[in-house]
């Protein structure tokens, strides 16, 4: 596999080998795409919750709380 980067990208990348945190750019990139698959998870994760969220809200499922420690014992199921 071939991978072209722009002249900015490839700079990053060589900085982040120099810096000895990762001994070549393969390891560099292995890890930006980890990164990358797990950030878009957790935003389908995210946009799930919302949809969800949103649904309860148009369904009139909702409770209303006067204080953040109202609210942290509502989100852990103690409210």
């Amino acid at each position: 596999m071939h991978v072209s980067l722009t002249p900015e990208l490839d700079r990053a990348v060589r900085e982040k080998v120099a810096s000895g945190l990762y001994n070549n750019a393969s390891e560099v990139i292995r890890e930006a795409l980890r990164l990358t698959l797990k950030q878009e998870a957790e935003n389908e994760w995210l946009k799930r919750e919302a949809a969800i969220g949103f649904a309860q809200l148009e369904a009139g499922e909702t409770q209303r709380v006067s204080s953040k420690k109202e609210f942290e014992a509502l989100a852990r199921g103690k409210g």
